[in-house]
């Protein structure tokens, strides 16, 4: 068990996995929903990725947090003009049924990676905050093993998984179902998701009806 004075760092490869998933997602899209080359997100990420480890094992707080964002705005503007492309290529029915079921399932995962990394790496100051801390006794979610008599390790402190838990269901349930909402950046940033998934399934709906 790691007491308060001794706390946990958090392991990052979880999210780097994420971020290389989104890489690899865009050579899953037809051509008509990527915006430039495929390989160019991929790359850049990874560029991005190495200094970035580097720079987390170095210490160096500020640099590895910076990249960090960079590389989360850079899927997320990705996101963003992939569905973007989709929507505005409805009305053309340029893509075949097996093409607009894959690139909206395509486009469904990535909105739940691209939001469970967000919530991640904000939820209560971050990986770099919640590592300096022995426990997780506040943030911006509530996690039900952060109640008063919750069985479980004291020193409790949230994964990524437990992040993408909650993206997962955002965008299945449209709600975060056991974990709820405390701050009001965090609400927005749900209801961006939940708005998002729904657009992707009424496209496919849309599309699918106009078939019959």
């Amino acid at each position: 068990m790691v007491s308060p004075k001794n706390p946990q760092t958090e392991v990052r490869w979880p999210v780097l996995f994420a971020l290389l998933a989104l890489g690899l997602l865009n050579f899953a899209l037809p051509p008509t929903l990527i915006v430039g080359p495929r390989w160019v997100v991929l790359v850049v990420l990874a560029v991005l990725a190495i200094p970035a480890v580097l720079a987390q094992r170095a210490g160096r707080v500020s640099l590895s947090r910076t990249l960090g964002f960079v590389m989360s705005g850079i899927v997320t503007l990705t996101l963003v003009g992939s569905l973007a492309l989709l929507i505005a290529g409805l009305p053309k029915k340029s893509e075949t049924p097996a093409e607009l079921a894959r690139s909206s399932a395509c486009l469904w995962v990535a909105n739940v990676l691209v939001f469970a990394i967000w919530y991640w790496r904000l939820d209560a100051g971050g990986p770099f905050a919640r590592d300096g801390r022995g426990a997780h006794t506040e943030g911006d979610f509530f996690f039900p093993q952060m109640m008063e008599g919750c069985p479980g390790p004291k020193n409790w402190t949230p994964r990524f998984v437990d992040y993408l838990f909650i993206a997962f269901n955002n965008s299945t349930a449209f709600s975060p179902t056991d974990t709820p909402i405390l701050s009001r950046w965090a609400k927005v940033l749900t209801m961006l998701q939940s708005l998002i998934s729904l657009l992707v399934v009424a496209v496919l709906a849309s599309r699918a009806v106009g078939l019959i």
